[in-house]
């Protein structure tokens, strides 16, 4: 008697050849796809998501302390870090990715990274001032990475190119995987080919893997690699916080998280869990923990040593979920890549979200670049951005 599993595989055995190859170059795995899929049968959904999804033991919130703050603005101490952080720039210790993967759905089609924020600009545009910026004042190329997609990466690669981007910019694609039935079988869209779909920035770590760039830049001298969102232009470099991430290394630190005073949001917040401090979603949380004891939240972008992430055997949990494609429910596994707290030593940076010093300037869609537009406009003019 066939059974989903079965089904499954004999789908798989069927998939066309060039849709393999496909899923091969963005590092899909059929044992773990299996694996994965046979859990979807194990119960009522609801219970086996939030059994798999909460996290085990005791949670409780940060300790008063556990939450640095960088110096004042203009005092000895910040610009003694500075100074440790801009030496670090000037020896090619740091390199800087930034996740512009995704579906390119969010902005009404259009790869989020060549949305115009402002006068014909580009995040993408934006980002390559940043880096100019940066290397200037470092003296040297700063290398910069761009996590793409099947979605984003033609468009992206393109534009590069047209920038007259140099060879230390570089574009490395996410993982690929199908999509599936609520049973367990492979979804179907509506024209009956597979749906394919980017598996989420939690993907960063492998694929960075996968293209070789973390191996040739430890190798090369590399230690640190900043982590952040391609539209969270507020997320720029900034040597006092590399100092002060570059000095909590000493400690055994191998992250350092950014985290911002709440307001009003939901999201990531570090908290303790099964022997460490770390990032946890909200629906990842216990029943009994209350969110709003935690007022900061993590903004999704991280300073990381680069060996560790380079070498270290890294476990990721794949979380499920359901979405709706083509009218009907389909499920995707997705990983996070705030877990990378789950895994090393981590260190927790509060930083502003408000004024030319805001670090936190994200924008999901057209709406909400509309308004921020005239905070982003500043805060990139102030980094030399523009």
């Amino acid at each position: 008697m066939a059974t989903p599993h079965t089904d499954l595989e004999a789908q798989l055995a069927s998939l066309d050849p060039a849709l393999v190859r496909r899923l091969a170059s963005g590092g899909f795995d059929r044992a773990r796809f299996l694996a994965l899929a046979a859990t979807l049968t194990e119960g009522d959904a609801a219970l086996r998501r939030r059994l798999r999804n909460t996290v085990k033991g005791e949670v409780t919130a940060p300790r008063p302390g556990e939450i640095a703050a960088l110096p004042d603005a203009g005092s000895p101490e910040r610009e003694r870090l500075r100074v440790v952080g801009a030496a670090a720039l000037a020896r090619g210790e740091l390199a800087f990715c930034t996740m512009a993967g995704g579906m390119a759905t969010r902005m009404g089609g259009i790869v989020k990274a060549l949305a115009e924020v402002d006068a014909g600009r580009t995040f993408l545009d934006l980002r390559l001032g940043e880096n100019r910026s940066a290397s200037a004042r470092a003296g040297r190329p700063i290398p910069l990475w761009l996590m793409t997609s099947e979605a984003t990466h033609d468009a992206l690669t393109e534009a590069l190119a047209a920038a007259g981007a140099g060879p230390h910019v570089a574009c490395f694609m996410q993982d690929l995987s199908l999509r599936l039935n609520p049973d367990g079988t492979l979804f179907l869209d509506d024209r009956g080919a597979p749906s394919v779909y980017a598996t989420g920035h939690g993907d960063l770590v492998d694929a960075l893997r996968r293209a070789g760039l973390l191996d040739a830049f430890v190798d090369a001298g590399g230690k640190y690699v900043w982590i952040t969102n391609v539209d969270n232009l507020g997320a720029s470099i900034d040597e006092a916080t590399l100092g002060h991430f570059i000095e909590a290394t000493a400690r055994g630190i191998d992250v350092q998280c950014e985290v911002c005073p709440k307001a009003g949001d939901k999201g990531g917040i570090p908290v303790h869990a099964e022997g460490r401090l770390q990032v946890l979603e909200e629906f990842r949380l216990p029943p009994g923990f209350d969110p709003k004891t935690v007022d900061v939240f993590n903004t999704n972008t991280f300073l990381v040593r680069a060996e560790p992430i380079a070498r270290a055997p890294l476990g990721w949990t794949y979380f499920e979920v359901e979405k709706t494609v083509d009218g009907r429910p389909a499920i995707q596994f997705e990983r996070l890549v705030q877990e990378i707290t789950a895994h090393l030593p981590t260190t927790y940076l509060r930083v502003p979200r408000e004024g030319v010093e805001s670090r936190f300037l994200p924008v999901k869609d057209h709406e909400e670049l509309a308004r921020r537009r005239a905070a982003i406009v500043a805060v990139a003019r102030a980094r030399g951005m523009i």
